[in-house]
């Protein structure tokens, strides 16, 4: 099993932030620690569209490939790993968690004891101010796991009062090979643009998503005030 970082330096919220230094400690190196640290990775790797992000990965011997600034997502920056490096299952850790747990690895490889499932990803429940926040993406689930939608929408909505349990989207993902060679020959999806969520594809696509459960909540760091809400936690762990 490969563990793949993309690690874009460009970002249109929050320039630079896998670069950005929380806690004394560049964004990626808390990401990169994690990841190594969860025993059913044989490797981990970062992904990048930057000299400067080589670099780094260099002056640390983090192992490194450097990829097309022209890549749409993560998961084609993943796909371009697969490439050149095999594996029967690939992670895509994003660059942008530095809350990561080994813990959140192992649940996300977990459903793939099951020889149907053939992309996973996380949910954890959804705090009270997330519930309405466009920027925590909301994911419902079939009795099996599937995933049924994904949304940056209220979904469910609750019509009658019902008070029912809402999920937020923990953006981490793996694959089996054969289907991520898929995702870059299938063309991005109406869905996929309206929502501006990448694996909306995979859906459009009949290709089901197993959705597993997690108790730790992360941050993703997309803003300036993401960066010292993280920056708090670490310090104070």
């Amino acid at each position: 099993m490969l563990g793949v970082i993309p690690a874009r330096l460009a970002s249109t919220r929050l320039p630079r932030k896998v670069l950005r230094t929380i806690a004394g400690r560049p964004m990626l190196a808390w990401v990169y620690d994690a990841a190594s640290a969860c025993p059913q990775l044989d490797r981990v790797l970062i992904a990048t569209d930057s000299d400067e992000v080589t670099e780094l990965c260099h002056l640390n011997h983090w192992p490194v490939q450097l990829t097309s600034p022209d890549l749409p997502s993560g998961t084609d920056r993943v796909h371009a790993v697969a490439r050149h490096h095999h594996a029967d299952i690939y992670v895509n850790i994003q660059g942008d968690e530095p809350l990561l747990k080994p813990e959140h690895l192992t649940a996300l490889l977990r459903p793939f004891t099951q020889q149907h499932v053939e992309v996973s990803t996380l949910k954890v429940l959804c705090t009270p101010e997330n519930i309405t926040n466009p920027n925590a993406v909301k994911v419902v689930t079939a009795t099996d796991g599937r995933a049924l939608y994904f949304s940056r929408a209220t979904i469910p909505y609750d019509r009658d009062g019902a008070a029912p349990q809402y999920w937020k989207h923990i953006g981490l993902y793996a694959y089996r090979k054969a289907t991520l060679e898929r995702f870059p020959t299938l063309p991005p999806s109406l869905l996929e643009q309206t929502e501006r969520l990448e694996q909306l594809r995979f859906l459009e696509n009949n290709i089901p998503i197993h959705v597993e459960p997690t108790e730790h909540d992360t941050i993703g760091v997309d803003t300036e005030e993401d960066l010292h809400r993280v920056e708090a936690l670490l310090l104070n762990q």
